[in-house]
């Protein structure tokens, strides 16, 4: 989902010396094949977006995956474009690397200041990795290594599976098919009450274009940052709860049956709302609305599902 937007954002803007290769291709957890792909193509740019992810059921069933994949990946990646003189590199993870009651809203500095969430703690510590693998070696080798953390995406590609989605696109699903088939309500995980921050996936691969293209004043004072080195949120600065969320879904779908939360499950962290200022600062701002964001992707869904 993200990578695909990132190279929509590319070609609107006009760029087309792009470096692409599907997953059978390159097998970006293949050491060897990673190797050989940088010493070959020799990228000067890049944004690393490959990663295994997944909501809460995924997370929580998964964990030996999620640590392995991402760890993989990103070592790979990483390693790779400092050994061929990669200018810039922008890597991609996720708000989860928070403490799970972090103060709201998560600033930079609040990394590894408390335990983390539970359910995908095995995701957020190889996120969390990533991110000191850069800043080592922006440190030892002067390298120019950027971590983004943006909050919940969602948009064009996204997943749909209802075991291994995130909590958007899953209820996009199942209220569309509790619609289909006529269903009085819908059973939806945790109760409701949580708060989340939604950015869609386009609004984040013109952010990343932005700050990959920031003039070197900008950011490299993002990389020798005292508080926070080399690492930024990106968000919208906008927060709706888990069930306000539904409700909305239920709208756009069109479904007139009853939402029911089962508070039996697990909702995950209360509150997850990233402070954005620093990129807020720089010039840059989300620019789609959530309800217009879930209306493309509920129309994505229809014609790709």
């Amino acid at each position: 989902m993200v990578g695909s937007a990132i190279v929509r954002r590319l070609e609107a803007d006009g760029y087309k010396n792009l470096l692409l290769k599907s997953r059978k291709e390159l097998d970006l957890c293949s050491q060897e094949q990673v190797a050989n792909f940088f010493s070959i193509e020799k990228p000067e740019y890049v944004f690393l977006a490959a990663a295994r992810v997944g909501g809460i059921i995924a997370n929580s069933s998964y964990k030996g995956e999620f640590i392995h994949d991402n760890l993989t990946i990103q070592n790979n990646i990483i390693h790779n474009s400092w050994l061929n003189g990669v200018k810039r590199l922008l890597f991609l993870g996720s708000t989860c690397i928070y403490p799970k009651f972090s103060p709201q809203p998560m600033k930079e500095e609040y990394l590894l200041t408390g335990s983390l969430e539970p359910t995908n703690d095995a995701y957020a510590v190889a996120k969390i990795a990533g991110i000191y693998q850069c800043r080592s070696y922006n440190q030892q080798y002067g390298t120019e290594y950027l971590s983004v953390m943006p909050n919940n995406l969602y948009g064009s590609n996204d997943n749909f599976d209802l075991e291994k989605s995130h909590v958007l696109p899953a209820l996009i699903r199942k209220i569309h098919e509790a619609k289909q088939s006529g269903d009085k309500y819908v059973t939806i995980w945790g109760s409701g009450n949580p708060l989340r921050e939604f950015l869609q996936v386009d609004d984040l691969a013109a952010a990343c274009l932005f700050l990959m293209n920031l003039d070197d004043i900008s950011y490299n004072t993002l990389l020798n940052d005292k508080v926070a080195p080399a690492l930024i949120n990106v968000g919208s600065g906008e927060e709706i709860s888990i069930r306000d969320l539904a409700l909305l879904v239920r709208d756009v779908v069109g479904f007139s049956g009853e939402l029911v939360f089962d508070a039996e499950k697990p909702d995950g962290s209360p509150r997850k709302l990233a402070d954005s200022s620093k990129i807020h600062e720089l010039g840059w701002q989300h620019s789609i609305k959530l309800r217009d964001g879930i209306v493309s992707a509920y129309r994505w869904f229809m014609e790709n599902y």
